[in-house]
């Protein structure tokens, strides 16, 4: 079973992922911040990890710096989810970090085959 780590401040969206996506069978852990996802990841870390940009201690943007600098999450797939996509954003995540960027509002099979494409890839799996 794909372990998910899903860092996300906003209650309702974390319901909604949270809800579909353990549907389809994948198991979700949540953190509400940057401070405490990184500490999730660095204690066990998931198969992927879902990354709101906008969080209220350490963005989405720093939190993914402070893991790709630790050896147990560089290989980690991140992807960086925002409700304010601007130009720019998608070479922003991906210069902090993250393999893949995608926008809110999620759709969820989108967001689904970039994860399986990702997991694909990584060396953990």
């Amino acid at each position: 079973m794909t372990r998910i780590l899903l860092i996300e401040d906003n209650e309702m969206n974390r319901d909604m992922l949270l809800r579909r996506l353990i549907r389809r069978g994948y198991e979700i852990r949540i953190a509400v911040d940057g401070t405490q996802g990184l500490a999730m990841a660095l204690g066990d870390p998931p198969d992927i990890i879902l990354m709101d940009m906008s969080l209220p201690d350490i963005d989405g943007w720093e939190t993914t710096r402070r893991m790709r600098a630790e050896a147990a999450l560089r290989e980690v797939p991140i992807i960086a989810l925002t409700a304010h996509a601007m130009e720019g954003d998608r070479e922003k995540a991906l210069a902090a970090g993250c393999s893949d960027y995608d926008t809110k509002p999620v759709d969820l099979e989108r967001l689904i085959a970039r994860m399986n494409q990702l997991l694909d890839q990584s060396p953990q799996t």
